[in-house]
């Protein structure tokens, strides 16, 4: 009776959203297959899937590549910030705070900084006089600016989910412990971790699914070629070429179709870890 109520509350909000996403997904294949032109009549094609199969390929690589990385760096770095401000809860509320005043900073705004601080003429290279030989951290090969900003911003999420999520759990059980002759390292490792194990998963499925799909960072700061989806999409959604929409839609549908996986896949690791339990 709970559950039909809760479904029957959150009706009102879900329906909307449902529909208009339905409709746009619909709209999105109807266009990539060529049923709606912008130009000409409606004709059956798959030329927007298959045109350019090589470079949406690498758009996939790319992608996957830069979330996988992302995703790591962030969670190791914010599980390091959440041991150390319940660890040490004076300094640790400076560093709190500092993390979390991060958070609302669009990542526009963030991606401009990694920049200033990341180019060849930035702050880095004045301060530390990197030789010319050095790779280039924005727009490199190894997108290490767009990678180094992600990492910065979503490691205050990551560290601000666990926090909230075992902070009442792990002073008593880490106490415990230690009494028990635990050192500070095998608490960590045998305590904090797998108190943890449940927020870090959730964060890293809303870590990857959205840095899988943001655009800002990239654009900004990664390399020409080859593009993130995200990149791609939007780049062919504004080219004159209005023959070029199809293209765009099937790089916008592969995008929702991969993070729609990458929901579904980490739902299930979620629910079997719970069953495991």
């Amino acid at each position: 009776m709970a559950s039909r109520r809760a479904v029957l509350l959150a009706l009102p909000a879900v329906v909307p959203v449902v529909l208009v996403l339905g409709v746009s997904l619909v709209a999105a294949s109807a266009q990539s297959l060529g049923l709606m032109p912008f130009v000409g009549a409606p004709e059956l094609s798959a030329q927007g899937w298959t045109g350019s199969a090589g470079e949406l390929g690498r758009s996939v690589a790319v992608s996957v590549y830069i979330a996988a990385a992302s995703t790591v760096l962030s969670l190791a770095i914010g599980f390091m910030i959440a041991v150390y401000v319940l660890a040490a809860p004076r300094m640790g509320r400076v560093v709190a705070v500092l993390s979390a005043a991060s958070i609302p900073v669009p990542h526009l705004i963030g991606a401009g900084a990694v920049g200033l601080w990341l180019s060849d003429s930035g702050f880095l290279h004045r301060l530390l006089g990197m030789p010319e030989a050095f790779p280039a951290l924005v727009g490199g090969p190894w997108w290490v600016a767009v990678i180094s900003e992600y990492a910065w911003k979503e490691s205050a999420f990551v560290a601000l989910v666990v926090i909230g999520s075992m902070s009442r759990s792990m002073t008593g059980l880490c106490d415990s412990a230690a009494t028990l002759g635990a050192t500070a390292w095998q608490r960590v490792i045998h305590v904090v971790a797998p108190l943890s194990a449940p927020a870090l998963m959730v964060s890293a499925l809303i870590v990857f699914v959205y840095t899988f799909g943001a655009f800002e960072s990239p654009w900004l700061l990664g390399a020409t070629s080859p593009e993130p989806l995200s990149v791609r999409a939007v780049r062919l959604f504004g080219s004159v070429d209005l023959a070029a929409r199809p293209e765009a839609m099937a790089t916008a549908l592969v995008s929702v179709v991969a993070g729609a996986a990458a929901i579904l896949a980490g739902v299930a690791v979620l629910r079997s870890r719970r069953n495991l339990r």
